[in-house]
């Protein structure tokens, strides 16, 4: 068993910043790849960012140039630092994490972005 813990959610003006963090813990195994996921009110859950354990990034169109993932080895911490936040992107904010035994889904931030 993996556990996610996120945070680093709230309320942003336009333009602004924040930075997520997900932290994991539990059982010893290995973890491939390390993602962000978000979920908008009456909208599916999408994709918005991945990390593999190889440092490779992959990022959602409409986030590209904005966000950056990254990892933590050390801390067994992934980031996502969001920079020129738009209303468009107030969700929930979930980390996921790719493993060996399976997958695993932390319970979730709030981001809103709002004047």
């Amino acid at each position: 068993q993996v556990q996610l813990v996120e945070s680093g959610g709230g309320l942003v003006q336009p333009g602004g910043s924040l930075r997520l963090s997900c932290a994991t813990s539990g059982s010893r195994i290995s973890i491939y790849t390390m993602g962000w996921y978000r979920q908008a009110p009456a909208k599916q859950r999408e994709l918005v960012a991945t990390i593999t354990s190889g440092g490779t990034t992959n990022y959602v169109d409409s986030v590209k140039g904005r966000f950056t993932i990254s990892r933590d080895f050390a801390k067994n911490t992934v980031y996502l630092q969001m920079n020129s936040l738009n209303p468009e992107d107030t969700a929930v904010y979930y980390c996921k994490a790719i493993t060996a035994t399976g997958n695993y889904w932390g319970q979730g931030t709030q981001v809103t972005v709002s004047s």
